[in-house]
């Protein structure tokens, strides 16, 4: 494992796609989303929450991003406030089929950081590790909205992992998918 590391979840966001659902507390599995993916993370030093607390994620640290609802990178900046570690682990918190075997594999992938791919070779940007310190120069200097502006210059390295680790949970369909599937392998579409 590369490290010591401290985990950056994002769960604010407006669920446009979910009709306004705190997309965050829907369950799958019997676990709302945001807790599936933060047992992802047992080694994390910190578990920051950048959205609404959670009575199910005891000792995290919850912060609101500036402006509430502005997005990914303003929620990154949020978070990025408490990160002390030397890596970072950045989700979104609706990563149903992620596992801590997933998150390993992105540590030990890491130089200056590491994202998860999809089927069709995507990057996933909200399921990824990053060194810290790099991370926050590009923030300092990056005045952008999206997180491919911001993190694609770092060059990542990519990782296609079995189990489906970057499927998320953005709409009806996929919530459905989700909650239908094995552990670990999303539905067959």
């Amino acid at each position: 494992m590369t490290g010591r590391h401290d985990a950056c979840i994002l769960a604010g966001g407006l669920a446009r796609r979910l009709g306004g659902r705190d997309k965050p507390g829907l369950h799958v599995g019997g676990r709302p989303l945001v807790e599936r993916v933060a047992a992802a993370v047992p080694g994390a030093e910190r578990l920051i929450v950048v959205g609404s607390r959670r009575p199910g994620l005891p000792g995290a640290i919850f912060l609101c991003e500036d402006p509430p609802g502005g997005g990914p990178v303003p929620a990154l900046r949020a978070g990025m406030t408490e990160v002390a570690a030397p890596w970072v682990v950045l989700l979104a918190a609706d990563l149903p089929f992620l596992t801590a075997e997933h998150v390993s594999a992105l540590l030990d992938a890491a130089g200056t950081g590491a994202v998860l791919v999809d089927e069709d070779g995507r990057q996933q940007w909200l399921a990824g590790v990053w060194r810290t310190a790099e991370l926050a120069r590009a923030l300092a200097r990056y005045e952008g909205r999206s997180l491919h502006g911001l993190l694609a210059p770092l060059a990542p390295a990519r990782l296609r992992l079995p189990g489906a680790p970057w499927f998320d949970c953005d709409t009806p369909e996929d919530l459905r998918r989700a909650r239908s599937s094995e552990p670990g392998t999303p539905a067959q579409a």
